[in-house]
């Protein structure tokens, strides 16, 4: 019977070429980003058209974090990464792209200044987690909430030091947000200080006034 899949015991020799890659991936990265400045990453979903209030919203954000002198940097695909790259470039700022290839769906936008392609995703999210003084999510699938989820465990065990996590739009986190406190808090799951680890915000000022005040709050502790 043929085998389908690679199983840890079936890696071969010749595999370890790809650490290689791996190790380009970084170094490009790396390069590319590192006199970036202060910067906030916005993590959403790649199928927002741009007749979305979500676009439009994102687009905006975009543009108020350049204003305040951050760097904005996405996934580098469409929908709401393209968005937020806009507002950014249009406000005259550092627009980053941290593009993925996949088979479907995530096209480089026109709009990032700043471009470095990844096929490796764990690369990538190390990208974005190392050069990132804040996260805006903004709604998203499971990529998304794959790249939230990473970010909310690395700051709640200190591997990462703590920064501004601002969920977007109430009304399509609640349901997750009560999930959480149902299952997680009142099992224990979780530690009731780790809900404060999260920010709900539903307007562009709202989610930059939340990153300046957490920020301005580290500062002085």
């Amino acid at each position: 019977m043929e085998k389908k899949g690679v199983l840890a015991h079936d890696f071969q020799p010749s595999e370890s070429w790809r650490l290689f890659k791996i190790m380009g991936e970084f170094v490009d990265g790396i390069e590319a980003l590192h006199d970036l400045g202060p910067s906030v990453t916005v993590f959403g979903s790649a199928r927002m058209n741009t007749r979305s209030v979500l676009y439009k919203n994102a687009r905006e954000i975009g543009g108020l974090l350049i204003k305040e002198g951050f760097a904005v940097i996405s996934g580098g695909g469409g929908g709401i990464m393209e968005a937020v790259n806009r507002g950014a470039a249009e406000a005259g700022g550092k627009s980053v792209g941290l593009n993925i290839k996949l088979p479907h769906e995530q096209e480089p936008n026109k709009y990032s200044n700043i471009k470095v392609d990844f096929k490796y995703f764990f690369v990538r999210k190390l990208m974005f987690n190392k050069h990132s003084n804040a996260f805006i999510v903004m709604p998203g699938g499971f990529g998304t909430l794959d790249e939230l989820f990473e970010v909310l465990t690395l700051v709640q065990t200190e591997r990462m030091d703590y920064c501004p996590i601002v969920l977007f739009d109430s009304g399509f986190w609640s349901g997750l947000l009560d999930w959480t406190k149902e299952q997680l808090l009142k099992k224990k799951m979780i530690s009731p200080k780790d809900m404060n680890l999260l920010k709900v915000v539903d307007t562009p000022a709202e989610a930059v006034e939340a990153i300046k005040e957490c920020l301005a709050t580290c500062q002085k502790e």
